[in-house]
């Protein structure tokens, strides 16, 4: 199968935005890697990358993020700058986050690493 990294990560993106937990956990493989310092370090399997996603999206569920620039890196992987804006359910506080990511793909173009680095 040919898959097409760029489409896919924007996919995932849109995804995220409109937090559909359905969506978002069959774009992951089941043994998927997650690495953000948004989570506090590594999460392993798409269950648990789902449960924080979750966890995450009810404390902020405004979530907007926007890719300000996407590269493809290599024929699986792709890596993107944004910025996302959120509000914190429980406080209020206005939330402003700059990072990058590198999403790679199986062959089947499910998700199966993800490292993010804050800006």
């Amino acid at each position: 199968m040919t898959i097409d990294p760029v489409a896919l990560l924007q996919r995932y993106h849109a995804a995220l935005n409109d937090y559909d937990e359905r969506t978002v956990k069959a774009m992951f493989a089941e043994d998927a890697i997650y690495v953000s310092p948004g989570v506090n370090g590594r999460i392993a399997g798409r269950d648990a990358i789902i449960a924080a996603f979750t966890a995450y999206f009810a404390e902020h569920p405004d979530q907007a993020a926007i890719d300000e620039a996407v590269t493809l890196v290599a024929p699986d992987a792709v890596h993107s700058v944004w910025k996302l804006e959120a509000t914190a359910r429980s406080t209020g506080q206005r939330v402003t986050r700059r990072g990058s990511e590198t999403v790679t793909y199986d062959g089947d173009g499910l998700i199966r690493h993800v490292e993010v680095t804050d800006a």
